[in-house]
């Protein structure tokens, strides 16, 4: 297996992986033209010619990231590939600085292995902002935030007591930073 950064005859392939789970409403689907305009967000992970994974590291600010849209072929996984692609690219994010971390999952123990640690999601701001508000899951959302300081990074309390949040309207349930 090689981890290389993806080209764009590899869009196929990595539509059907993310858009595989997505059917399965682990993840959100990716259209063509959002992993066009991201690809150089993308690390793919070539099993002899064919895609076995991807993920993206997702910049949000100068010292702030995600891993997102990672995923495994089904019959790759258990062999390292997923920890592989997270692995190169926090290389990637404290190369370009990043202090910060964070994905959104369903399998949290998978990232707790990599040392990241389970947080609010309201500690993370910018992602609601930026994506959540276009997400279909948007009201009732059941993924969990997970963290990890990257370097020197900054570790995130692991509750929201310190986060100052309100809520908009009671029927709302949307919660945005003061």
């Amino acid at each position: 297996m090689e981890l290389r950064k993806p080209v764009m005859r590899d869009l196929p392939e990595m539509l059907a992986l993310i858009n595989g789970y997505a059917s399965q409403g682990i993840m959100l689907p990716r259209s063509e033209f959002e992993l066009a305009e991201s690809i150089r967000d993308f690390v793919v992970a070539d099993s002899g010619g064919r895609l076995s994974g991807c993920g993206a590291l997702h910049l949000y600010t100068p010292s702030a990231a995600e891993v997102r849209s990672l995923a495994v072929s089904q019959a790759e996984k258990g062999r390292g590939i997923g920890r592989a692609i997270v692995e190169y690219l926090e290389r990637e994010a404290a190369h370009f600085g990043i202090v910060s971390l964070f994905a959104f999952t369903y399998v949290p123990v998978f990232f707790r292995q990599l040392g990241y640690d389970q947080v609010d999601r309201g500690l993370l701001p910018q992602k609601a902002w930026k994506d959540c508000l276009r997400c279909p899951k948007f009201q009732n959302c059941d993924e969990i935030a997970v963290h990890k300081p990257i370097g020197d990074g900054i570790a995130l309390p692991q509750s929201s007591t310190s986060t100052v949040l309100r809520v908009l309207s009671p029927e709302s349930g949307i919660r945005v930073p003061r």
